[in-house]
């Protein structure tokens, strides 16, 4: 899920008036990196039912304990997702509340697990929690299976890093694993200035790949920096009306969206979605000889490699366009929904 480019506003109450009480420095989240820190809770987003950004509140909770394989880590900062959004408000993939949300994390290896062999205390490490049902990121500490880490890249910092793991696996999984994206193919990439859409312009550019994306026309110097070869303004130009015909199509908006994309796909090309597809999908996608699919991401220690390889390399930087401390993490959702963000949103920690 990622990112639309509307521009659909959301009337809400100040989400700040619904956060409780606690200070966010009761629990030591200032202490040194790596260090032993006995402090039996932490405080963390946290919502005991579904609703509007006015049902999270910052919650103190015990702390997590690392179990066989896991590592708990210190949180310094976590990406905010629009599937964040849509778990708050309605049952998706998780059980109804209490729940804390959260999938990307960036933070410092505080305690290993049994088991453990891959990271020690002290170990700087990025990466996204099993999706769906490991979300809890947007707290002070989480735990989280070894493999779903990596080490974070040396040349960003805790909030860059955050910014990247499900967007960036996301578009890696549809554009390098899925569709076998390669040099000299022809993409489109629709919302390509959200959170995945950016991401993967990158992506596919270092692919070798001619990238088309789809954006309102104030974002297009923001596509041509990030290397889109060609913009389409989503507002004012309907993206069917080409002859052009391309090798993938990156979807991230579900619905009629999937079956339009159909059209525009050479045969043998393939559609990736990130949303469902309209009922005629399917149909629309054999007559057209297209391979049509839906993706959801999957937490993934060799995708998370290659993605601070490519940051190490200078390929990709995700844009954060916006930083909310933990006790405004209900802020960060009343932005996000707007659909307006380019990039990440991400909520800081330490």
């Amino acid at each position: 899920m990622t990112s639309t480019d509307t521009s659909e506003n959301l009337d809400s109450p100040d989400p700040a008036a619904a956060a409780d009480s606690p200070n966010p420095a009761a629990s030591n989240p200032a202490a040194p990196e790596g260090a032993p820190d006995a402090a039996p809770v932490m405080l963390a987003l946290h919502q005991t039912a579904l609703g509007g950004p006015e049902v999270l509140r910052l919650t103190e909770l015990p702390r997590p304990t690392p179990g066989p394989g896991e590592i708990l880590v210190a949180v310094h900062a976590a990406g905010l997702n629009p599937t964040d959004f849509k778990h708050r408000a309605m049952s998706i993939f998780l059980p109804p509340p209490p729940m804390t949300l959260g999938w990307d994390v960036s933070g410092t290896v505080l305690e290993t697990g049994f088991g453990v062999t891959l990271f020690r205390p002290g170990d700087e490490v990025f990466g996204m929690l099993p999706y769906p049902h490991g979300a809890g990121s947007h707290a002070e500490y989480v735990t989280g299976p070894t493999r779903a880490f990596a080490a974070k890249p040396a040349g960003i910092d805790h909030v860059q890093a955050a910014a990247l793991p499900l967007a960036a696996l996301t578009a890696w999984q549809a554009l390098v694993e899925t569709a076998d994206l390669r040099a000299g193919q022809r993409v489109l990439i629709h919302a390509a200035a959200g959170g995945v859409g950016h991401l993967a312009v990158q992506i596919a550019k270092e692919r070798g790949a001619h990238v088309t994306g789809t954006a309102s026309a104030p974002k297009h110097d923001f596509l041509r920096e990030l290397g889109a070869d060609a913009r389409i303004d989503h507002r004012t130009e309907d993206f069917t009306d080409t002859e052009e015909r391309y090798d993938v199509v990156l979807d991230t908006l579900g619905g009629e969206n999937a079956t339009r994309s159909v059209s525009v796909l050479r045969p043998g090309g393939v559609l990736v979605s990130l949303l469902p597809g309209a009922q005629d999908t399917p149909a629309a996608a054999e007559k057209a000889q297209v391979r049509a699919v839906t993706l959801v991401v999957e937490h993934d220690r060799a995708g998370m490699r290659a993605i601070a390889d490519l940051v190490d390399r200078g390929k990709l930087r995700a844009h954060v366009s916006g930083t909310f401390p933990l006790a405004e993490g209900a802020r960060a959702h009343v932005q996000g929904e707007t659909n307006r963000t380019t990039g990440k949103l991400v909520i800081t920690v330490r």
